[in-house]
């Protein structure tokens, strides 16, 4: 399918559930569908859906999930046939909120040019570089949830599937001829099993600023509050920065007040806020942390900061040789491996992703041989040309026993007198 197929002057606005049931009943019938999402999450906590683009064959739909019970959107992402989006992470995160399903089978643009070696590439860079074409600009800070949208707003936000037909098609065409399809689609397979929704509240508190600086029973108290911050803000639907400041939760771990009035001299906290049911909860908090209170609460160490200190030299070198390989090889190193894999690798984690599929076919295996003495990295000259680290087979050394016949045993060691 080509992008003349598709045109921005044929679009069709979907705000009726039978409107879109007819939509969604064509297009779960066809090999693939392409899609894009407009949503706001600056004054809630959970995503907000504005608008939902797709394009089908020659069909190029806007839905208003605004008008429409969205769920209905579920038997085209649960079909077979295979959704194509650009950047996908946030786009999955909202589906799922606001459907409860997500693609069956995804292919990401974004993620998929990163084997061709573009580094999270914009949908607009690469329109450009693979279709020569230029995305007419528009308001960026359109408000998508605003009700009646102009021509040229729905025009804008259609653009965004309207050539991704072509753009996937001449993607996956290079990914093929290098013999690297399989490997994007492990790694966008990878991508839609990663977990989507809410962060663990009691896992919030690792988000607040300045919180390293708490210890001892401070930090069991910023972790109380900032549970309550996150529960409170999901229950009422606002951003967590509604319910409480960063700066409230360090102080009043700081302190742990254990009164109303203690609780009114905390920088942000005013004194009806204390004395009311807000300053109630908080205290609640407080008392909550200090009873769970037992030892030091520890932040996670940075990756590699707990591995065993005589194979930290080998994270260092090996992420030199993988940004190489990377380089060389025309692919994104942070696909390849990042930091946190290694270490994975290093500490022989049962999961690490190194030791998987199409990681392991490309850099893990050598990375293995690495540590294990078959091979050695070697500063030289490469197969393009160029010189740089690479891979070079580990030579056998040959042990011969020593001929002591002709050595001068004659000669004193000692200093004479």
């Amino acid at each position: 399918m080509t992008s003349s197929s598709l045109s921005v002057d044929r679009i069709e606005w979907i705000d009726s559930n039978d409107a879109l049931k007819d939509f969604v009943s064509f297009a779960a019938t066809q090999q693939a569908y392409y899609l894009d999402t407009e949503f706001h999450r600056e004054r809630t906590y959970f995503p907000r859906l504005a608008l939902v683009q797709i394009a089908v064959l020659d069909r190029l739909a806007v839905v208003d999930p605004l008008a429409v019970e969205v769920s209905l959107l579920s038997p085209l992402l649960t079909s077979d046939a295979l959704g194509v989006l650009h950047a996908a992470q946030q786009d999955l995160d909202v589906l799922s909120h606001a459907c409860g399903s997500i693609p069956a089978k995804l292919f990401d643009t974004q993620l998929a040019a990163g084997f061709l070696g573009y580094s999270t590439p914009s949908l607009v860079s690469l329109l450009s570089t693979f279709m020569k074409k230029n995305l007419p600009k528009g308001d960026r800070l359109t408000d998508w949830l605003r009700r009646p949208l102009t021509e040229a707003q729905v025009t804008y936000a259609a653009n965004d599937v309207v050539y991704l037909p072509d753009l996937e098609e001449r993607i996956s065409t290079e990914l093929q001829q290098l013999g690297r399809m399989q490997w994007a689609m492990e790694a966008c397979e990878e991508l839609r099993q990663r977990p989507t929704g809410t962060t663990d509240p009691m896992n919030a508190w690792l988000r607040v600023k300045d919180v390293r600086g708490l210890r001892g029973q401070s930090r069991w108290v910023a972790q109380s509050l900032a549970k309550w911050r996150e529960e409170r803000a999901m229950a009422l639907d606002i951003p967590v920065r509604h319910v409480l400041s960063d700066l409230v939760i360090v102080s009043v771990a700081s302190r742990m007040p254990k009164t109303a009035n203690e609780l009114s001299h905390i920088r942000g906290l005013d004194d009806k806020m204390a004395r009311g049911s807000l300053g109630g909860a908080i205290l609640e908090a407080v008392t909550d942390g200090l009873n769970r209170a037992d030892g030091e609460l520890h932040l996670p160490t940075p990756e590699g900061d707990d591995l065993d200190r005589s194979l930290r030299p080998a994270v260092t070198l090996i992420s030199a040789w993988v940004n190489e390989l990377a380089r060389n090889e025309q692919v994104d190193p942070t696909l390849l491996a990042t930091r946190a894999d290694i270490v994975d690798l290093l500490r022989e984690a049962p999961n690490a992703r190194l030791r998987q599929g199409w990681r392991s076919d490309i850099v893990g295996r050598d990375i293995e041989d690495l540590l294990n003495g078959r091979r050695a990295l070697s500063f030289g000259s490469l197969d393009n040309g160029s010189r740089g680290l690479r891979l070079v087979d580990t030579p056998a050394i040959e042990t011969r026993p020593v001929d002591t016949s002709a050595v001068d045993t004659s000669a004193s060691t000692t200093r004479p007198e």
